[in-house]
């Protein structure tokens, strides 16, 4: 009997064990996220949205000044010329006083070394680091990505019935949301019971995890503008996301107008068909 007793004691002590860890297993799924990006990211007002859109260019400038006292430090843009900043409304001089500010490598000299000189127009943006290993090395393993097509690369799926309405409504500004929302996220608390590894930042709209190595770039009050634009987060993320818009797609206006050309070309074309065909048809009997 007692060992009948004993028995059913461990038998029962195991239950518990094992109901205690499941509910335990599931407290702490509960806090865990299970798909990413935890909050998916609102969609914004921008200039470029739509069949007519069109850059502000104030707000690309704006957006220049931030990725250059702020983004620089830590992202390339190389397949982004200085030539091409004359498309965001400043002069020949202008860019070229921008480019200087910047170092570029250069060479083999005559002697077969290189060397660096001050950048030129036809210069492409330069990363911060020598290289891409140097790069991983100073940001905790992993190389910060290159700017230039960020806001066409990083974007998340609206899902089912979304997309389709996107069809209609000319929706492409994925990135441009995506990365407003990244640069505003910052100030969210993860839930209670959810664990953050230790050097990464909680952040509800990053597309590949709960938290990235990457701390908060930006506050309020950090970089000046000279049109009397509100110095806040939300309006930095705003000018930045825009910029880096042009950058991944800056002949976005042409496409635009050549798209519309061609439906109005293409609609005055039915036209003159279904004429021609009246035309032809109108003395047989049918």
């Amino acid at each position: 009997m007692k060992t009948i007793l004993t028995g059913l004691a461990t038998l029962g002590f195991g239950v518990m064990l094992t109901v205690g860890g499941a509910l335990a297993q599931e407290q702490h799924s509960e806090a865990e996220p299970t798909h990413f990006p935890i909050e998916k990211p609102h969609q914004e007002s921008w200039s470029f949205a739509g069949p007519f859109g069109t850059y502000d260019k104030g707000q690309l400038q704006r957006g220049l000044k931030v990725y250059k006292e702020v983004c620089s430090s830590c992202h390339s843009m190389k397949l982004v010329a200085f030539r091409s900043l004359e498309e965001l409304g400043y002069t020949e001089d202008q860019v070229k006083a921008l480019a200087a500010e910047y170092d570029i490598q250069d060479g083999p000299n005559a002697d077969g070394e290189m060397f660096t000189r001050k950048g030129i127009p036809t210069d492409y943006f330069p990363s911060p680091f020598p290289n891409d290993a140097a790069a991983a090395a100073s940001n905790g393993g992993a190389a910060p990505p290159d700017f230039s097509l960020i806001a066409k690369a990083r974007a998340v799926e609206r899902g089912f019935p979304t997309f389709i309405f996107d069809i209609f409504t000319q929706y492409a500004e994925a990135g441009p949301d995506y990365i407003h929302a990244l640069l505003t996220g910052y100030d969210h608390t993860p839930p209670e019971g959810m664990e953050i590894p230790e050097g990464t930042h909680y952040n509800p709209y990053f597309i590949a995890g709960k938290s990235l190595a990457m701390p908060k770039p930006i506050d309020d009050g950090q970089v000046t503008y000279d049109d009397g634009s509100p110095e806040t987060l939300d309006q930095y993320s705003r000018d930045v996301s825009a910029f880096l818009m042009w950058a991944a797609e800056p002949h976005l206006e042409a496409r635009k107008r050549t798209g519309f050309r061609v439906m109005v070309f293409l609609v005055l074309f039915a036209g003159l068909v279904y004429l021609v065909k009246r035309r032809v048809w109108a003395n047989v009997a049918h």
